[in-house]
């Protein structure tokens, strides 16, 4: 059997909600053991997300250790865990940590090897640094919402995609990674600083470049990529669906054209003379209106004339490029998405999320504590 990409690497997660878990998720789904320290009395001011721990898709393939944080014992047990650890993850706010005890000062003397990523919205320093928000609000500051609006659309984004997966998420796993194999060739670890803000602005590069490139301005509703143009852009359906289209280059342009007959229409005979971009918009509106969003996949779906339906949730599981590359999968009753990317050498096996505490004895045991002292921290509350 071959080796998991990460076997070996022992991950510690103080859980919590958004992006961290799911850098903790994808480091699971790759081998790493990834063991979540949870709160053994849940917090009052989380978000209440129900408590089926099935649903909690980012902590598949963890296991948990329910501890009380509050307790001097508590910590000295998370900070046993991390001395044979080679990554930390947490996800409070700037100095949360360090008054629990579990700073990165006090880990990194403990274990120099260690790799600290801290998930934060806004970062670890800054003048916002110690203020609440969210997705929408750390995209707005970074840039990267601007141009998902319009000339008649307010500026908006699928919530959590571009913020707290995108520019938190990969940017969190990508910087442990570099971090845990510079570690690997000096013997010492860093702290991974990962702000949403600063890896939503990372994640823009190509927007900056179709800006430096004269195809973006600073106002909106002007571009093909800010849905100026009737060619980029989302339309709706006589059966409420929508489709999109991106037919960029000249050559699928002009399929795009062929296929919805319009090669003779005045309008859309010069794909970039702007002038004629409102109308051929009110053109291509009322012709989507005419047939439903089926009916359109089978004029257009697999072309060149890039095109796709918008899917729900639901519709997505069922479409058959997504069946073909196991794109979703179901592990016991829930569908969620498979790992990715694909890797030609290692198929992840997907793990079950855990009950909150569930390897909390065996956890302990691999601590080198035997039946008696596990059932005197639970006797104290410890664990």
């Amino acid at each position: 059997m071959i080796q998991a990409p990460l076997s070996g690497i022992k991950v510690i997660e103080i859980a919590g909600l958004g992006p961290g878990p799911c850098a903790g998720m994808m480091l699971a789904d790759m081998g790493a053991d990834v063991v979540l320290v949870e709160r053994k009395t849940a917090n009052s001011n989380g978000v209440d997300l129900g408590d089926s721990h099935r649903a909690m898709l980012f902590n598949r393939g963890k296991r948990s250790l329910a501890v009380d944080l509050k307790s001097p014992e508590g910590i000295e047990l998370v900070l046993n865990l991390i001395d044979g650890a080679e990554v930390l993850i947490e996800g409070f706010r700037p100095g949360v940590m360090e008054r629990l005890g579990l700073g990165p000062e006090v880990c990194m003397a403990r274990n120099p090897r260690l790799v600290y990523g801290r998930m934060t919205g806004w970062g670890q320093s800054g003048p916002l640094a110690q203020a609440a928000g969210h997705d929408p609000n750390y995209i707005g500051i970074s840039g990267a919402l601007w141009y998902g609006g319009g000339a008649n659309n307010a500026p908006t984004a699928p919530m959590t995609l571009v913020g707290d997966l995108g520019g938190g998420t990969l940017m969190l796993a990508w910087g442990i990674l570099c971090a845990v194999l510079q570690a690997q060739r000096t013997g010492e670890g860093q702290v991974v600083d990962a702000a949403i803000t600063d890896g939503s602005a990372y994640l823009s590069t190509l927007l900056w470049v179709l800006k430096h490139t004269g195809q973006l301005q600073d106002g909106l509703g002007t571009g093909w990529a800010d849905r100026a143009a009737p060619w980029s852009d989302t339309y709706r359906c006589a059966d409420g669906g929508y489709v999109t289209l991106c037919a960029l280059e000249p050559q699928f342009y002009r399929e795009l054209s062929e296929r919805l007959e319009l090669v003779d229409h005045p309008l859309f005979a010069r794909q970039w003379d702007a002038s004629c971009w409102p109308q051929a918009k009110t053109e291509l509106e009322t012709l989507f209106l005419s047939r439903t969003r089926d009916e359109w996949c089978e004029l257009l779906e697999g072309t060149d004339a890039c095109f796709a339906p918008v899917l729900n949730l639901t519709e997505a599981t069922r479409h058959p490029h997504n069946i073909a590359r196991n794109t979703f999968l179901n592990v016991e009753g829930m569908v969620q998405p498979a790992p990715a990317p694909k890797l030609s050498r290692y198929q992840p096996e997907v793990g079950v999320p855990p009950v909150s505490g569930e390897h909390t004895e065996e956890l302990l045991a691999e601590l080198g504590m035997n039946p008696a002292k596990i059932a005197q921290l639970r006797g104290q509350g410890v664990v």
